[in-house]
């Protein structure tokens, strides 16, 4: 399988190469020259495999003959090893046609795990069968940081730095960050924010003197394999539920739409997707493309769900690439547009075809405390506020046509508990692990929203050099 810039300009790479680029040349963001296709038999078959022996299915044909499938499959089983629950992400009714997707069992509570154990392990192999090194760099809004830190810390070919927005974070989040002492792990809060932070790691690899001299590789869902791995998981949900004989919809608490973007991956290899629910807090810029068209960028406001806090959608760009036919220059003039204006407006064509795929729901701060102490309330069950954003959506957006709607559950409630408090007025319980940390000193260094000093201080921190 080969792999494609969004932008048209960057030369076609294969998976171990698309792994470690991260960003295409072009600014672009990579996709498959094509999509992979699993017959109905296939994902009928899923339903008495395991989730590791899904996983080897679906990811198999995007990494081709590239990985060994013996050495595919020990990475796969490795990745999900230190997860708490065996089913990796177990399914819950909540009533009536609604359910929840737990994807909070990995070692830091959070849906990233699924995704960043198993890139962490892919990125190790091909380093390693190469005989390199790279430096990694990642901006997050609270979960990517803390679950790249924990796959890569103590790494002895990679350096990994990870910027997050100062004071933008919860408590749990940061200390997941800041608690890991190794010598390759540097966190970096960032006088901004999230949007900030992201602007900041493309920025580096748009940078293309610094990228070589550093050996620039990314964990960001710009990076393809962030999105790939996280289709797994809309198979094993949909054919839990009866799929793929029925349709299934799944609402998505949407940031940077990594996320999200894997289930669109999912209903293009085949599963039958019917509708794909955008849930965003009143950070609503993809609420708002969708009603009117224009992709414009605000304020971000911080919110419960600081997650979520976004105003600029990374992985938009490739469903852009999609609707626009494939088109690398027209999504091009797209971003050349937002960079310039801070905003574009869609061919009339592009936003149609997004809303046959897609339906959106903004959940405000009030509306996100009511789900919670509901679902507290009657089903005793505690939420964290990503989550009920989602629930909220889904309880909007679902047409009550007997479709089950599975609700992605990203974070366990024990990540943000001062929202969970101040909403249900329970404080909820954390895993050892995680209650342990909370008493550890830090370890981060704060810098300026500024290119050049992120990048001294990278090149003066990694250990390695473009000979190296």
């Amino acid at each position: 399988m080969n792999y494609i810039s969004s932008r048209g300009r960057a030369p076609q790479l294969g998976f171990l190469d698309t792994l470690l680029a991260g960003l295409a040349d072009d600014g672009g963001l990579y996709l498959p020259v094509s999509w992979p296709q699993l017959s109905h038999e296939q994902i009928a078959s899923f339903k008495t495999k395991t989730y590791e022996e899904v996983a080897f299915e679906v990811l198999s044909p995007f990494i081709g003959d590239e990985i060994e499938p013996e050495i595919l499959r020990g990475l796969i089983n490795k990745a999900y090893s230190s997860f708490s629950d065996q089913s990796i992400a177990p399914l819950r009714h909540l009533e009536d046609e609604h359910y929840v997707l737990e994807l909070f069992h990995g070692p830091t509570l959070a849906f990233k795990d699924v995704a960043m154990q198993l890139l962490a392990l892919l990125m190790d192999h091909v380093l390693a069968t190469r005989h390199q090194r790279a430096t990694i760099v990642g901006a997050t809004s609270g979960d990517t940081g803390g679950a790249a830190i924990e796959a890569f810390r103590g790494a002895e070919a990679t350096d990994i730095f990870i910027l997050y927005p100062d004071g933008r974070v919860s408590d749990v989040q940061r200390k997941q960050m800041t608690t890991a002492y190794e010598a390759n792990v540097h966190a970096l809060a960032i006088d901004g924010t999230f949007d900030d932070c992201q602007a900041l790691v493309k920025g580096m690899f748009n940078d293309q003197a610094f990228r070589d001299r550093v050996r620039l590789a990314g964990v960001n869902s710009i990076n393809w394999v962030r999105v790939m791995a996280q289709t797994v998981y809309y198979f094993t949900a949909a054919v839990a539920l009866g799929a793929p004989e029925r349709d299934i919809s799944f609402s998505v608490p949407t940031g940077n739409f990594g996320d999200i973007f894997a289930g669109y991956v999912a209903k293009q290899m085949g599963l039958p997707i019917k509708q794909l629910m955008i849930a965003t807090n009143v950070n609503d810029i993809l609420v708002r493309t969708l009603e009117t068209g224009t992709y414009a960028r605000d304020t971000v406001v911080a919110t419960s769900s600081p997650s979520m806090d976004i105003q600029v959608s990374s992985n938009f760009e490739r469903l852009l690439f999609e609707v626009a036919g494939r088109d690398g220059a027209r999504v091009q003039s797209y971003m050349d547009e937002l960079r310039d204006e801070g905003q574009f407006t869609m061919d009339d064509a592009h936003l149609e075809s997004i809303r046959r795929l897609f339906v959106a729901a903004r959940v405000d701060q009030n509306e996100t405390d009511a789900v919670m102490q509901d679902v507290q309330s009657r089903l005793k069950l505690i939420l964290d506020p990503h989550t009920a954003v989602g629930l909220g959506a889904a309880r909007k957006l679902a047409p009550g046509d007997g479709v089950p709607v599975v609700t992605l559950a990203t974070a366990h409630p024990a990540k943000f508990p001062a929202s969970v408090e101040a909403a249900c007025h329970v404080h909820p319980t954390p895993p050892a692990h995680v209650a342990e940390l909370l008493n550890r000193s830090e370890k981060s260094d704060f810098l300026a929203n500024d290119l050049s000093a992120v990048e001294s201080f990278i090149e003066a921190n990694a250990r390695i050099t473009a000979k190296g």
